[in-house]
C-alpha cells in the first residue's frame, strides 16, 4: 500500500497554504473541507493532527498490535548481524490519548532522555531530531502536559521518550501513535489494559494508506517554546 503523506496548514482558519502529495485528486473545494473537519468514526475520535485518506482505505480504530524491527548489530562473532526488537503499535481515541500516553512513559524509569522530531520544515518525508538527555520523569510530564495542545494537534510534531542506557523508547508520533520498542513488552501492555485499551491484531493503521497530515503556521513556534522549555540548546537540522 502506499503510504504517501499529504500535509495541509491551517485548515482550521478554512486557508489551505499548501498540499504535498504526488498524484493529487480533484476534489471538490467543499467536499475536501467537509473531511478534513470529520473527527468521529464510530467510536473513534481524531485529533486534529492526521486524517485518513479521502477514500476511507483505512477507518481508524481503537487497540494495539505487536510487531518487530530488526537492529543492526555489530559483534566480535557475528560482525553487521541482526537482532529483532519487540514493538508494540498503539491506536487510541483522542479522549484518553494523552493520559494514555504519558502513563506509557511510567515503565521507562525515573530519569529519560527526550527527542523531538519535527516535519515543519519540509512538505515531503524529511524529519529532524533534536535531543536532551536525563530528565526526571516527573518534570517531563508537567512540562508535556503544559504543551497537550501542541503534541496532540500538531501533524508536525512528535516526541520520543528513551530509557538511558537501554533500547527500550516510548514514541508518540505524527500520526499521533504510540509506539513502543522494548524487549519486554508486558509492563507497558499493562498500562494499555489498565486504560481499557485491548489487543487487535488485525488492526489496520493511517500509516498502512495514503493519508492527511494537519499543522498550523503557530505550531512552530510552539515547538520552539517546548524545546526551550525542555532546555534543549541544538537547532533543527535536516535529516533525511
Amino acid at each position: 500500500m502506499s503510504s504517501l503523506k499529504r500535509f495541509y496548514r491551517n485548515v482550521a482558519q478554512n486557508h489551505i497554504s499548501f498540499i504535498s502529495g504526488a498524484g493529487e485528486e480533484r476534489i471538490h473545494a467543499l467536499e475536501l473541507e467537509s473531511h478534513l473537519a470529520t473527527t468521529r468514526y464510530g467510536t473513534f475520535t481524531l485529533t486534529d493532527a492526521v486524517r485518513p485518506s479521502f477514500d476511507l482505505t483505512i477507518v481508524p480504530e481503537q487497540g494495539y498490535k505487536y510487531d518487530r524491527i530488526k537492529l543492526q548489530t555489530h559483534t566480535s562473532r557475528r560482525p553487521g548481524s541482526r537482532r529483532l526488537l519487540p514493538l508494540l503499535v498503539v491506536s487510541v481515541s483522542q479522549e484518553w490519548l494523552f493520559e494514555t500516553f504519558l502513563d506509557m512513559l511510567d515503565p521507562l524509569g525515573d530519569t529519560v532522555n527526550v527527542v523531538l522530531e519535527t516535519s515543519h520544515f519540509y512538505s515531503g518525508g524529511y524529519r529532524t531530531g533534536i535531543h536532551r538527555d536525563y530528565i526526571d520523569l516527573p518534570v517531563l510530564k508537567s512540562f508535556l502536559y503544559d504543551h497537550e495542545e501542541l503534541l496532540l494537534n500538531d501533524g508536525c510534531t512528535g516526541i520520543s521518550i528513551h530509557a538511558p542506557g537501554s533500547s527500550t523508547e516510548v514514541r508518540f508520533d505524527e500520526h499521533k501513535l504510540i509506539i513502543v520498542y522494548a524487549q519486554s513488552l508486558l509492563p507497558f501492555e499493562k498500562v494499555l489494559h489498565r486504560h481499557g485499551i485491548v489487543r487487535n491484531d488485525s488492526m489496520q493503521l493511517l500509516t498502512d494508506a495514503e493519508h492527511v497530515h494537519i499543522t498550523r503556521s503557530e505550531y512552530l513556534q510552539r515547538l520552539k517554546t517546548l524545546q526551550v522549555t525542555l532546555g534543549i540548546d541544538e537547532s533543527f537540522t535536516a535529516t533525511r
